[in-house]
């Protein structure tokens, strides 16, 4: 079960923050929890932007990408966040057609309205998907998806795994490590992050 993979994350302006973020810190911190495993097994995690450039994010965050989609390596796992600027690149063919190139790889993932790029692009046609609860309603419209679903943190049809809103990506992306190196290794990745959500009005004491 556990290898090296090369897990890849798309970056564009417009991009919603922690869609990437979230998942950029498990998948890294995976990669330290190897360590305290007592041995080394880093997977290659890498920011990828259309042209390599850095990007703009939804909340105005900027990002520097480690490389363009035309340098990008071969991926075990692509993941698409969400965020305005996916609308945006809904229509841009290049994007999407590179985003279609990967529709076999180990995992194709989606967070928030990334659905919408997996979607228009190929890999979700015609699977179970979900997204932000404010966009289900359109991606149901859009007639590509086999069903869209409500109220649930993450959805896996076959290769394909689309999360809700923005944190959901977290929990994604910890199932996702289980999936490749091991329920114990996902288990210690969340400790070594803190992760125990509680939200903060039943946090409060």
């Amino acid at each position: 079960m556990s290898k090296n993979r090369t897990i890849g994350i798309l970056i564009f302006d417009g991009v919603e923050e922690l869609d990437f973020v979230g998942p950029y810190e498990v998948f890294t911190m995976s990669n330290e929890a190897h360590g305290f495993e007592g041995r080394e097994h880093p997977d290659t995690v890498l920011l990828i932007s259309e042209t390599g450039g850095p990007v703009t994010g939804a909340k105005g965050m900027r990002v520097e990408a480690h490389v363009s989609i035309t340098d990008a390596p071969k991926l075990d796992l692509l993941l698409v966040p969400g965020g305005q600027g996916t609308r945006r690149e809904a229509e841009n063919e290049k994007l999407l057609g590179w985003i279609a190139q990967h529709a076999a790889a180990e995992w194709v993932t989606s967070v928030c309205t990334g659905a919408l790029l997996l979607c228009a692009a190929g890999p979700a046609r015609g699977k179970r998907v979900t997204t932000h609860w404010g966009f289900i309603e359109q991606l149901r419209q859009r007639g590509e998806a086999l069903e869209v679903l409500e109220n649930i943190r993450y959805v896996r049809d076959g290769n394909v795994v689309t999360a809700a809103g923005v944190s959901a990506g977290i929990d994604m992306a910890l199932w996702l490590t289980g999936q490749m190196h091991g329920q114990d290794h996902a288990r210690l990745t969340q400790r070594l992050m803190e992760y125990d959500p509680a939200p903060p009005y039943s946090a409060a004491v």
